[in-house]
């Protein structure tokens, strides 16, 4: 596997990055450390999170994702051979949202003493915040970057207008600029970045770790019927790609994995992987035996007349 630039930033990283949502939810303390070892040891480095993570699940407030991985490279002695990702803005409580100066300044504090570490690789804006101006936000970065707390910032669910903004501002009152967008993107889902933020990202060197890598399952191919959405906790989520198109992606991705002796999911991240656009797509496991998927993923070369069967297959234009 060769590296690759995070934006115009100094991260170097595998075109993999490991989705640490899964932490604290469906993976407990131990399985969380068996994969953790597992995706360094395949010589990924990139894991992503969020203060958020898994605040859902029941029992938990936010904060058990990063905790676990903070537990983990402390005992792992690792901090310097991986690069984290975490994110803030999203709801941690009565007061604890957004993206004010004030509220940044402080999640940050939060999400170094959870990571037990002195500094975040790059720290992403989780949704936009519509309330606070921007130029506020990015001098809140600039304060962590100043400090050594934060080494670069990306965003996440910023619609492309404040994006533009938020770049444009950076360059001309030379403030941090966002060095990364996190998009939904797979093949299934693939009109809203491609029509409205690919050429941004082109345009801006912006480096992108697409989210919903495998449309919440559905693209690994264990989603064929009714019957199979009903036996799974995430089936719901898959139901509403149980259509013609659907049917279409996946009779392609049956095609293109049969001719490199691979399975679908490992396909669907590649031709992530193969994306100009595309640095690292996040995906997440809760097994060893999954985590083949993604080395499998980072090491696939789809041919051309591949490609263009899946471009096909999920054209939706």
């Amino acid at each position: 596997m060769n590296k690759r630039q995070l934006g115009n930033s100094d991260l170097q990283v595998y075109p993999i990055a490991f989705g640490g949502n899964v932490f604290g939810w469906t993976a407990d303390v131990a399985r969380s450390f068996e994969i953790l070892d597992g995706f360094t040891d395949a010589d990924f480095n990139l894991i992503d999170t969020a203060d958020v993570y898994s605040a859902w699940a029941p029992g938990n407030k936010g904060g058990e994702s990063e905790t676990i991985i903070g537990s983990w490279m402390q005992q792992r002695k690792n901090r310097e051979k991986v690069v984290i990702a975490t994110k803030v803005g999203g709801g941690m409580g009565p007061g604890k949202k957004g993206l004010s100066k004030k509220y940044i300044i402080q999640a940050a504090e939060d999400s170094l003493k959870r990571l037990q570490t002195d500094y975040i690789d790059l720290y992403q804006s989780h949704y936009d915040d519509p309330e606070t101006p921007i130029q506020e936000t990015l001098e809140a970065y600039d304060e962590l970057i100043r400090s050594g707390k934060v080494r670069w910032i990306g965003a996440s669910n910023m619609s492309p207008a404040r994006l533009l903004q938020s770049l444009e501002l950076a360059n001309r009152l030379n403030l941090p600029k966002y060095q990364t967008l996190q998009p939904e993107y797979n093949l299934y889902q693939r009109e809203g970045y491609e029509n409205n933020y690919e050429q941004i990202v082109l345009d801006n060197q912006l480096g992108v770790i697409s989210y919903y890598s495998l449309a919440s399952g559905f693209l690994t191919g264990k989603y064929r019927s009714e019957e199979d959405v009903d036996k799974s906790q995430r089936g719901g989520a898959v139901k509403s790609f149980m259509n013609e198109r659907g049917s279409r992606i996946l009779k392609a991705l049956d095609e293109v994995s049969e001719q490199y002796s691979a399975n679908q999911a490992s396909v669907a991240l590649a031709w992530l992987i193969a994306r100009p656009s595309v640095t690292a797509p996040i995906a997440s496991v809760t097994s060893l035996g999954q985590l083949n998927d993604l080395v499998r993923a980072a090491e696939l070369k789809l041919n051309t007349e591949d490609i263009a069967i899946l471009d096909d297959a999920s054209a939706w234009k």
